[in-house]
């Protein structure tokens, strides 16, 4: 396809998807509902209003728990493994077929490139569902732990997988549909129920999808609930509520930390996918060039709005100003601006605040004595981008290299050696990600004495639907994708029989 015919597709898949924005509704027990007021979403673009999004408020919330809970208790949802499948397989069909509105709104309301969008913004996604509808076919639910005698008799002793009971998930603007299809995935094949509530700057998005389950799905009423709200009481309705067993949550750490104490009440069942300050290590036997074009192309990746994304850049001290030489000059190659053109690498930050932040974060760094080697500065004209950043001089214990930025702003701290790599990749409350590059085996003792949920060994790719993904340290608990985060959605019980 050629690139006109491309923008033409894309283009006809806006228009489409414009044409439905006043019409998009929440998912409660089944109906696809509107809320007392309204919200307008922001193409963050243009600053342009995209659509309006319900607000729903915590009397809606509790219908969607209240559907939820009935759905769990009163069908056989939990525990029809069949219907689970078919549904999951006609949910995985209809997002495939309704992909091209799907991904124009993924790029008008999230910012997100057309070649995001063909990988972890949308098409990845939705293999997560078909790969947990598959796994359903194979996955026992059951374990046989065999017999042992006691008081004279023999017991047969077995373990039952059920599903943990009703979900509420929270997820974050900056991957709307890999953050909802990743727990919708899991906690479906388990026989949860589910409320989804959309991030507020990128409502639409997740909206759209409840409106596919509903359209063409036979997934029962109740099953999964879509919401949309800016009510800070609405997700406190959700982590506090009796009628909700489990809470699955991405976004900040400083979020999860409030979410975790809120559950505690109840005793919840909390996963928390959190934030990240993962560190990209240079070893002296590495190609620089790759490394350099690697480490400037992965921050600039949807504008550095990503947890995993490496935003510290470790090279060692004899070789720092051959290696930001390099990462600037590719720096220089990143092209930003309109995210439905397909020759765009970057697009921008998702509202003004954010840009704000990272701007702010950026200044003070160079106000405590780091340089910007380029960069730096909020590009004028509408929408919310800024600019490719790189910075050195940055102290390993500064803001800088400590806090989440969010933002295309890449950090370069120079190493004396393996060791002192090591403990400078370690000096983080997160561990989420990171990387290192160099010989295999010295770049493989490095990354298993990182503390990290995922590290990449020479670009290694580690991501994927059957690959589990999550942090250690304040980076979150738990894991998603693959088998591991469906058993995050499982309880287990244990059963015994005396044999006559």
């Amino acid at each position: 396809m050629s690139a006109q015919d491309t923008t033409a597709t894309i283009a006809s898949g806006e228009q489409a998807g414009r044409s439905q924005m006043s019409e998009r509704h929440m998912l409660i027990d089944g109906q696809l509902v509107g809320a007392q007021h309204t919200y307008p979403s922001i193409n963050p673009a243009s600053g342009d209003v995209l659509g309006y999004a319900p607000n729903a408020d915590v009397v809606d919330a509790e219908r969607a728990i209240a559907a939820a809970r009935a759905a769990f208790d009163t069908t056989d949802w939990s525990t029809n493994v069949e219907l689970r499948i078919r549904c999951m397989e006609q949910l995985h069909s209809a997002l495939v077929e309704h992909s091209d509105e799907l991904r124009a709104l993924t790029i008008a309301e999230v910012g997100a490139t057309k070649a995001l969008t063909e990988s972890a913004q949308l098409d990845d996604p939705i293999r997560i569902v078909g790969y947990y509808a598959n796994l359903l076919k194979t996955y026992e639910m059951s374990e046989d732990l065999g017999e042992i005698e006691s008081r004279g008799q023999r017991h047969h002793r077995w373990v039952e997988k059920e599903a943990a009971g009703v979900v509420a998930a929270i997820i974050a603007y900056n991957y709307p549909n890999q953050l909802a299809l990743a727990k919708l995935g899991p906690s479906l094949a388990a026989g949860c129920t589910v409320i989804l509530k959309a991030a507020p700057d990128t409502p639409l998005t997740t909206l759209a999808l409840g409106e596919v389950i509903a359209k063409h799905t036979d997934i029962p009423a109740g099953v999964i609930n879509v919401i949309s709200s800016t009510d800070p009481a609405v997700g406190a309705a959700l982590t506090t509520s009796p009628d909700v067993d489990v809470v699955t949550f991405t976004g900040s750490t400083a979020t999860g930390r409030k979410i975790m104490a809120a559950a505690s009440d109840t005793i919840k069942k909390v996963f928390l996918e959190l934030g990240g300050k993962s560190a990209m290590i240079v070893l002296d036997d590495a190609d620089f060039t790759n490394c350099a074009m690697m480490a400037a192309f992965m921050i600039c990746s949807h504008a550095g709005q990503g947890c995993a994304i490496t935003t510290r850049l470790l090279v060692p001290r004899a070789h720092h100003d051959e290696i930001v030489e390099l990462v600037k000059n590719f720096m220089g190659m990143v092209r930003y601006g309109d995210p439905a053109d397909p020759s765009t690498y970057m697009g921008p930050l998702i509202n003004d605040t954010q840009r704000d932040k990272v701007d702010g974060m950026v200044q003070r760094a160079v106000a405590a004595g780091a340089t910007v080697v380029t960069g730096g500065k909020k590009v004028d004209g509408p929408g919310f981008f800024y600019e490719p950043t790189l910075i050195t001089g940055v102290d390993p214990d500064s803001e800088l290299a400590q806090e989440e930025i969010f933002g295309p702003v890449l950090a370069v701290l120079a190493y004396e050696d393996d060791d002192d790599a090591v403990r400078i990749a370690n000096n983080s409350i997160y561990g989420l990600s990171g990387g290192v590059f160099g010989g295999h085996d010295r770049a493989l003792a490095i990354a298993r004495r990182i503390r990290t949920g995922t590290m990449g060994i020479n670009g290694g790719n580690y991501f994927g639907p059957d690959s589990p993904f999550g942090g250690y340290k304040q980076s979150g608990v738990g894991r998603e994708m693959g088998v591991a985060g469906l058993e995050e959605f499982l309880e287990r019980k244990t059963l015994a029989a005396v044999v006559s």
